[in-house]
């Protein structure tokens, strides 16, 4: 099953996802999970949230993911949104 996570950083959090993003990217990797992702850009330029296309078996499995994911970890999310997705287009 796919699910999309929909994540926004905490305001001034920016260091925090600085800081954490070797972990997160190494969980990324690890995992294996991860179907397409990146950052969300604000008017700035500068990184301020996230959004993950990942491939489990259960969203009990994305939420676990979500929990662990070293991003989650520091703190750095103001709101968390899992999503069953269904691809249709690309």
């Amino acid at each position: 099953m796919t699910y999309v996570l929909i994540c926004t950083d905490k305001p001034g959090a920016l260091q925090t996802r600085l800081d954490t993003r070797e972990a997160h990217l190494a969980y990324v990797k690890e995992t294996g999970v991860v179907v397409q992702g990146g950052p969300f850009l604000n008017a700035e330029g500068e990184m301020s949230g996230s959004l993950l296309i990942l491939d489990l078996a259960s969203r009990a499995a994305a939420e676990a993911w979500a929990a662990n994911d070293p991003y989650a970890k520091a703190g750095l999310f103001s709101d968390v949104r899992i999503e069953e997705w269904k691809k249709v287009i690309g």
